[in-house]
């Protein structure tokens, strides 16, 4: 099999790493893996059921009734499929973001995806966005990258976000969604959110778009011929 390379991306929710990792994956010619879209996936087949993202033995009861596949369409776009159907567009609420971070905390879950996140990675080049790539799901990634930005740019992002959807936002309501994400994305005793010893630190806080991946060509091809 030929050498593939990974990009590792972690960093807090609202960093821009799905964004960023999409661009770069389309002008690198990469698979873009969203492990946080997977992560929604179990919690909306979890809130489809009625389960707690809290219960564990619900979540474990459940758990093997769910199949995830992760498919491209002809443009790259990753699509989620659940059991089946695709759930791409209604994994996209910041409830379901919610409980993501909560169901990711669950060692059944996080056992039963790492080795279909593995399998991509053996198989292709990727760069992978989440909360532990670099630590736990690909240690030995080619590139490791922490994005992060303020909590407070982070919400204001996902505010004007929203509102170009024509989707309700209120910065001080998502601004405190946000710091609750970080607690439990940092605090969870499985696989917390953290960066890599050996990871290059980015903040994204004072960068539009455009700089940030100037930016990450940079790191990236400091390990990989660009």
């Amino acid at each position: 099999m030929a050498k593939t390379y990974s990009i590792a991306i972690d960093g807090p929710a609202g960093a821009g790493k799905s964004t960023i990792a999409k661009a770069l994956a389309k002008e690198l010619g990469y698979h873009y893996v969203d492990t946080g879209a997977i992560y929604r996936t179990v919690a909306y087949f979890l809130d489809l059921l009625g389960i707690s993202p809290k219960d564990v033995d619900g979540v474990e009861r459940y758990i093997d009734e769910l199949t995830v596949e992760i498919t491209y369409d002809e443009t790259g776009k990753q699509h989620m499929i659940m059991n089946g159907m695709d759930v791409s567009d209604e994994i996209r609420t910041q409830d379901i973001s919610q409980k993501a971070s909560l169901v990711s905390a669950h060692k059944v879950v996080r056992d039963v995806l790492l080795d279909m996140q593995r399998d991509v990675a053996k198989k292709h080049n990727v760069i992978m966005d989440g909360r532990d790539i670099g630590t736990v799901v690909l240690p030995n990634a080619t590139v490791k990258i922490f994005l992060t930005a303020s909590a407070e740019v982070r919400a204001q992002r996902r505010t004007a976000e929203l509102l170009e959807k024509g989707q309700k936002a209120e910065y001080n309501q998502i601004l405190k969604e946000i710091q609750q994400r970080d607690y439990q994305d940092t605090h969870r005793p499985i696989a917390p959110l953290k960066q890599a010893s050996d990871a290059v630190l980015l903040d994204t806080s004072e960068m539009d778009i455009p700089t940030v991946l100037e930016n990450m060509k940079r790191i990236i091809g400091e390990k990989i011929a660009l």
